[in-house]
């Protein structure tokens, strides 16, 4: 067995493609946590608490983790009353300016062992069931070899090509203002999964992929591209993360 599992939240970003109005960069109010769209996506209320609060005591769920390290911003005012009276987890202000920046200097401050393992968990996935999560966690240390949670694909896939133009070929194909793309073509979706979190790997090992580059969008990317093959372990539909503004409500009838 692994000396410690340790789970890693990196919540330093705003969540821009969640936002459906008001300024993003509003100084926060320390002594309150509002339903506002001007909040952090990971600060907005689902049944009354934030959404990080929600993710992170999904992660708790499983005794296994030993500690849960938040990772926000160096300025962060929300996440002290977010995270208030959750055990076995702290916070710090190492957020990056990426993910893999993010999850980097959460591990460095961390200052783990060689033999620790760490799961890295998206503050946009509060509906983690803790079956999957313990399939994850078993899995992996029976294998003794890192893995993620994630879904076959269960739709048919398109591939974007240029912007479509109307019949007389001389314009754009526009609805609600954005220009619409047309298929180029379709895409076998027999082998591909949507990726989803917690992501587990031994935390060296993951340190040491993530040093290669900040483009990485997810700790399996740089897993691969150090040459490892993650395991794919199936997860739950209720994992899913909470992107467009009507995912919000979407999530509270999980919850």
């Amino acid at each position: 067995m692994p000396r410690k599992l340790i789970a890693i939240v990196p919540a330093a970003g705003i969540g821009a493609r969640a936002q459906s109005g008001g300024a993003g960069g509003a100084s926060p109010d320390r002594g309150k946590l509002l339903a506002a769209d001007s909040l952090p996506k990971q600060y907005r209320l689902l049944k009354g608490e934030p959404m990080l609060r929600w993710a992170v005591k999904a992660l708790l769920a499983d005794a296994r983790i030993e500690q849960v390290r938040v990772a926000v911003a160096a300025h962060d005012g929300w996440v002290e009353q977010a995270l208030a009276g959750l055990p076995r987890t702290v916070w710090r202000p190492c957020g990056g300016p990426t993910r893999a920046a993010t999850v980097l200097a959460a591990l460095h401050d961390a200052a783990l062992d060689s033999d620790d393992w760490v799961l890295v968990h998206d503050a946009a996935r509060p509906g983690l069931p803790a079956s999957a999560l313990r399939s994850l966690i078993d899995v992996c240390l029976r294998q003794n070899a890192g893995g993620l949670l994630a879904q076959p694909v269960a739709d048919t896939v398109k591939l974007a090509g240029a912007f479509a133009v109307d019949d007389a070929g001389s314009a754009p194909v526009v609805h609600n203002g954005q220009a619409l793309a047309g298929v180029e073509k379709s895409v076998p979706r027999e082998r591909l999964w949507l990726a989803q979190t917690p992501q587990m790997f031994p935390a060296a090992r993951l340190s040491d992929a993530l040093q290669a580059g900040t483009q990485f969008t997810d700790e399996a990317s740089a897993i691969e591209a150090a040459g490892f093959t993650p395991l794919l372990v199936p997860g739950s539909v209720r994992n899913f993360k909470v992107t467009w503004p009507e995912d919000f409500e979407l999530m509270e009838k999980w919850l």
